[in-house]
């Protein structure tokens, strides 16, 4: 696995997302479609990664993904 097979994967999960037919979704609801894209691509791409790698970096996305969507607050530098 290198740097480019792991800066690939967020792409393809916002590619896939984007994809999906529907109007702009509430936050939850997109949320919602980020994990049922991340869990196909988890099963679809296991074999590509070492065990446990994959789903690792798309449970980092997601957590990030929250943050962004305004799901969760960013901790703060005191909280870490």
């Amino acid at each position: 696995m290198t740097i480019r097979d792991i800066a690939e994967v967020r792409p393809r999960l916002e590619k896939a997302v984007s994809g999906l037919a529907g109007d702009a979704p509430e936050p939850t609801d997109l949320l919602n479609r980020y994990e049922m894209v991340s869990t196909a691509m988890l099963d679809s791409e296991h074999d590509w990664y070492p065990p446990g790698h994959l789903q690792e970096l798309l449970m980092s996305y997601l957590y990030i993904r929250q943050i962004e969507l305004g799901l969760l607050e960013c901790p703060s530098p005191d909280e870490i």
